[in-house]
């Protein structure tokens, strides 16, 4: 158990009141979320028991390997643990990802802010299951503990005080992967996630652009690589048989 909360217990029914009125101010500041209401994860499985055990020794992270096995939802919870704790030096986690499968988002209808929001959805889901919250996302991403930026939009920028999650790396070409790696600033950390399994890219060229990638951050003292199998998946067992089926046929 990594954390221990103790919700206060109420020994009274609240009283019904009338809705009162509240002034327009008031309705637009950000509704609060805490770390208190973040649930307690255990991990799973022995690559996730490995995942938490690096990030405490204060590794940065790569979790690679297939589908389902809870590779962002662990590097979110981790994340938001940090940056929701006072102590830490960590302001806000930053999700980076490609807007794929179509590098250039025009054909989506809307305004760029819009177009990026259809990415957001995994990130609400998870959320949401940590603070037992449909409105969790958008709370974090109101008090600032959160933000979503596509890796399109981050050259020359430099990200100091945060954690960043690098999700679908897959996706990113080996210049992309450079490109981000090299915008952690101080006192920051960074986690990437993805399967190169499941790829987006037609060419060789790019999509060999992570195990490019993978190779030059394993020789790093402060880099951790967790590859995950069919037998860490937890989605569903109808997954890890399709996983576990798929991965034996490719293999004869």
């Amino acid at each position: 158990m990594r954390r221990q909360k103790q919700k206060p217990r109420s020994s009274h029914k609240p009283n019904v009141q009338q809705e009162q009125w509240v002034a327009p101010r008031e309705r637009d500041r950000p509704k609060p979320i805490s770390l208190d209401q973040l649930i307690t994860i255990d991990p799973l499985s022995k690559n996730q028991e490995e995942v938490f055990t690096s990030w405490d020794e204060g590794y940065h992270l790569a979790l690679v390997g297939s589908a389902g096995t809870g590779k962002t939802f662990l590097a979110i919870y981790m994340a938001l643990e940090l940056v929701m704790d006072k102590s830490t030096p960590y302001d806000s986690v930053k999700i980076l990802r490609s807007i794929v499968p179509v590098r250039d988002p025009g054909h989506l209808p809307g305004t760029l802010d819009d177009k990026i929001e259809i990415f957001n959805a995994p990130y609400k889901a998870i959320c949401s299951e940590l603070f037992e919250s449909s409105t969790a996302y958008g709370r974090l991403v109101e008090n600032k503990y959160v933000s979503f930026e596509s890796t399109s939009f981050i050259r020359g920028v430099t990200i100091d005080n945060a954690i960043i999650i690098v999700d679908e790396m897959q996706n990113l070409n080996f210049h992309e992967l450079d490109s981000v790696i090299t915008r952690v600033g101080q006192d920051s950390r960074i986690i990437f996630c993805g399967d190169y399994n499941q790829t987006d890219f037609k060419l060789t060229k790019e999509s060999n652009g992570i195990n490019q990638f993978l190779a030059i951050i394993h020789q790093m003292n402060s880099f951790r690589t967790i590859t995950f199998t069919w037998e860490d998946i937890c989605r569903s067992d109808f997954v890890r048989d399709y996983i576990m089926t798929k991965e034996w046929m490719e293999s004869k």
